[in-house]
């Protein structure tokens, strides 16, 4: 077996958590404790459900329509290195790969010495919805966003120019096609 996460569950067909058809892969534990949080059964760091890289890549590249992978939670980021692991493999077998997380990009990139791991997972994301969700500011009309604070980030845009640069939510879908 390889590496584990604590998983709060997993949902192997989602149009709601990202663009195209992706798996939702719901992490244990979350530091955030944001009010109105649509998940706070995810908060607790207790071991909850088992689940393993290998074998959430391997359900995931037997089904050709996914796009790509999800990391929601609880906070992904509490489990960057096995999740930094899984979109690693994720990107070798031409899956995208999606995270949330309560921290925001800037948060992320100033822990990197702390948290290298956090970097790791960063790195290896293709889009990230960033921030807390606050409940004063949430709006059912955000793409992929609970809340108007939360935004949607370019990963590879944002990290070579070295600040949060927003999806071009108009082209998202411009040259995208199921995996072959």
């Amino acid at each position: 077996m390889g590496t584990k996460l604590n998983l709060s569950g997993v949902v192997s067909e989602s149009i709601v958590d990202g663009p195209g058809i992706r798996m939702t892969i719901f992490t244990q534990g979350c530091p955030h404790h944001c009010k109105g949080c649509h998940n706070p059964e995810t908060w607790a760091f207790e071991q909850r459900h088992s689940g393993d890289v290998d074998k959430i890549l391997s359900i995931a590249v037997k089904n050709p329509i996914l796009q790509g992978l999800t990391f929601s939670g609880g906070e992904p980021f509490c489990q960057a290195e096995a999740l930094a692991e899984l979109a690693e493999k994720c990107h070798e077998n031409g899956l995208n790969v999606m995270s949330y997380t309560g921290y925001t990009f800037e948060e992320l990139l100033a822990g990197k010495d702390e948290h290298p791991e956090w970097i790791r997972l960063l790195e290896n994301c293709d889009y990230l919805v960033d921030g807390k969700f606050i409940l004063e500011q949430r709006s059912l009309m955000l793409l992929f966003r609970g809340s108007k604070n939360q935004r949607f980030l370019d990963v590879k845009k944002s990290l070579k120019a070295g600040k949060a640069i927003s999806v071009d939510e108009d082209r998202l879908y411009e040259g995208t096609r199921t995996r072959q």
